[in-house]
């Protein structure tokens, strides 16, 4: 097995996996494409090869021709059981699994051995989901692959931590590959436009058979350009009506559960802070790649709020958080944050220069009543570090941090 010759360590994902390796668990990782998932196994099958120099690595990516024949579980079955050897540990590694027609089946019964060791990737959460879990009665764990992150965006393309390399992580994204191509705003728009085409072809209109593709690109305009908005299904059917676009709430739904499942844009609920309860109806949507999110949108001016606020939420679910948007009473706060049993409260504001802003934005949080950290995050670099209690942090700082409940460890460079 030839790996790359440039392979980028994403470190933090390596070790969140370690401790599962040659365990009877099957290794899932999900993420849209070109997101970083094949490098993934590449650093995953060289950690194997140093610690056991003649391991027997059984390597299928189905972006390549070469496994082109390997079209049903079967074939999957079959190919891999030819390559096992039954007295040593087997190190299986399927790319883009999803191409396999009921993989699950294979999977299911290659995992059944115990010295199969096996890493599977997908660019579609759907799949992933329940039919995998029923089929391998809980022998697996699942880690998303997110595009880089600030801090891995700057170790990529060698750049110093100020303003101006934030700039370029905001306007461009976080995709693994642009670390190949000249800083230019042509040239790495094209490489995105074509990354999100490929995406919306195979992993949304291909797979959930979608015909009104007019109405798709009008959906992800509209979430583009009202990120951090509350919305239901009928909401936007209703708004898009007023568009002369007619368009049902079911299949508003169903459309925004396509590009959700393909891992364009993440969907997040609404949490009651003092029920402690999920409320049904309701939620917000942030794009997994901000990126993406501009060439659709555009990258303007005003609409640095939204860009901010999706920055954030990036960030939180990136440290392994599940987020939620905050419901106290009539107020709202931006994200609860929730890992391992502790929660952080956060709220997002482009600018505190004015008062009434300071007000709400550490008013909001100050009106919680529990003990747990509560943090504004903000584009002011100049406002003080804390407000009657609540943390303010700027965001280049906050993106530099390695997230705690207990303390917001800082990383200024």
């Amino acid at each position: 097995m030839n790996t790359p010759k440039i392979i980028k360590e994403r470190d933090s994902y390596i070790t969140r996996i370690k401790p599962f390796m040659r365990k009877s668990l099957v290794k899932v990782m999900t993420g849209h494409r070109r997101v970083g998932k094949s490098y993934i196994l590449y650093q995953l099958m060289n950690l194997i090869l140093e610690e056991e120099t003649d391991a027997n690595i059984i390597y299928i990516n189905k972006e390549n021709v070469d496994f082109i024949s390997i079209k049903t579980f079967m074939e999957l079955n079959n190919y891999v059981k030819s390559k096992v050897n039954p007295d040593r540990m087997n190190y299986i590694f399927i790319d883009e699994i999803q191409e396999i027609q009921d993989f699950r089946l294979a999977i299911r019964s290659l995992a059944l051995e115990e010295n199969n060791d096996i890493y599977i990737t997908g660019s579609n959460s759907e799949i992933f989901s329940s039919d995998l879990a029923n089929e391998l009665g809980g022998r697996y764990i699942e880690f998303t692959i997110h595009s880089l992150s600030y801090l891995e965006f700057l170790d990529f393309h060698k750049l110093e931590n100020n303003d101006i390399s934030l700039e370029k992580y905001i306007h461009y994204g976080g995709l693994p590959y642009l670390f190949h191509l000249p800083m230019e705003e042509d040239v790495i728009t094209e490489y995105i436009k074509s990354i999100y085409s490929t995406i919306m072809l195979k992993d949304v209109i291909q797979r959930k058979n979608i015909r009104n593709t007019s109405f798709l690109e009008q959906l992800i305009l509209f979430l583009a350009n009202n990120i951090g908005n509350l919305f239901s299904s009928k909401s936007i059917s209703d708004f898009l009506k007023s568009q002369r676009i007619d368009i049902s709430p079911y299949v508003v739904g169903e459309y925004a559960t396509a590009l959700s499942d393909a891992f364009i844009v993440q969907k997040v609920g609404r949490f009651d802070i003092i029920g402690k309860r999920l409320f049904e109806r309701g939620e917000k949507y942030y794009f997994e790649d901000l990126g993406i999110r501009n060439v659709i949108a555009g990258y303007k001016r005003q609409d640095r709020g939204i860009r901010l606020e999706n920055l954030v939420y990036n960030h939180l679910v990136y440290n392994g958080y599940d987020v939620k948007i905050g419901t106290l009473g009539s107020e709202e706060i931006d994200f609860v944050c929730q890992r391992k049993g502790e929660t952080i409260y956060v709220q997002v504001a482009v600018e505190l220069s004015k008062e009434e802003t300071i007000k709400r934005e550490f008013g909001n949080l100050l009106r919680i009543k529990d003990n747990y950290p509560k943090i504004v995050v903000s584009g002011e670099i100049s406002f003080e570090n804390s407000y009657e209690g609540i943390q303010h942090i700027y965001i280049r700082d906050f993106l530099s941090s390695e997230l705690s409940p207990s303390i917001l460890h800082t990383n200024k460079r």
